[in-house]
């Protein structure tokens, strides 16, 4: 994160806060998520230019697994499969698919779709998908390079005028801390160059079940 020329923060202050993290991670029956959040200081979100609305790619992925569903027929549907698509869902089933079984989905998956197919999923599901922020992306390019994409990106938005922070996972405890710092410049970058390092009040970085750890304290 640069102001000007100055680092607000080093490399070994990001590092330390990471290694701080892992050492707390103890022993749990899960694989814990690395979780950044960045807070806000005199940004008024009600105003559209400063909301957030990032997608950032992390270089050393996101350590876990993403769900990916694939509404599309023909050869598109071939190619999400070989591109490692977990379910493919056809034109044809639309139509007939539980929405309770598609909300469940909704909460773990993300959806990309054949443009063709986007007005009957909006139809059918618009509702369920909308009211979540899962509204199928429509497939425009190589489905191998997005599905890649898409399991190694992270969303940060901001909910509301009153709520000055964002979070996003940057790896797991699996993860080396070099990997995890990686992940969390990436995020920084994004951030800072959307509202400027001015505008940030503070960062801290934690394990699913850990304390939080401030950056730079």
């Amino acid at each position: 994160m640069r102001e000007g020329n100055e680092i607000m923060y080093s490399k070994e202050q990001i590092l330390s806060a990471i290694n701080k993290c892992l050492e707390d991670k103890g022993t749990r029956k899960f694989t814990q998520s690395v979780e950044l959040a960045v807070n806000f200081k005199e940004t008024d979100f009600s105003k559209p230019e400063n909301r957030l609305n990032l997608e950032v790619i992390l270089p050393k992925g996101r350590g876990k697994n993403i769900n990916i569903v694939v509404f599309a027929d023909g050869d598109v549907a071939s190619d999400a499969k070989a591109a490692g698509a977990d379910t493919i869902i056809s034109g044809a089933e639309i139509p007939n698919l539980d929405k309770k079984k598609m909300k469940k989905m909704a909460d773990s998956s993300e959806f990309f779709a054949q443009p063709q197919l986007m007005m009957p999923i909006g139809k059918s599901f618009g509702q369920v998908l909308g009211g979540r922020g899962k509204l199928p992306k429509p497939i425009i390019g190589n489905i191998t390079q997005i599905l890649k994409n898409v399991r190694n990106v992270v969303k940060l938005k901001t909910k509301g005028k009153n709520l000055p922070t964002v979070h996003c996972p940057v790896g797991t405890e699996k993860m080396s801390a070099d990997e995890i710092f990686e992940n969390v410049m990436a995020v920084l970058n994004s951030v800072s160059a959307k509202l400027g390092d001015q505008m940030i009040a503070s960062v801290y970085i934690k394990l699913s079940m850990g304390k939080s750890i401030k950056i730079g304290a």
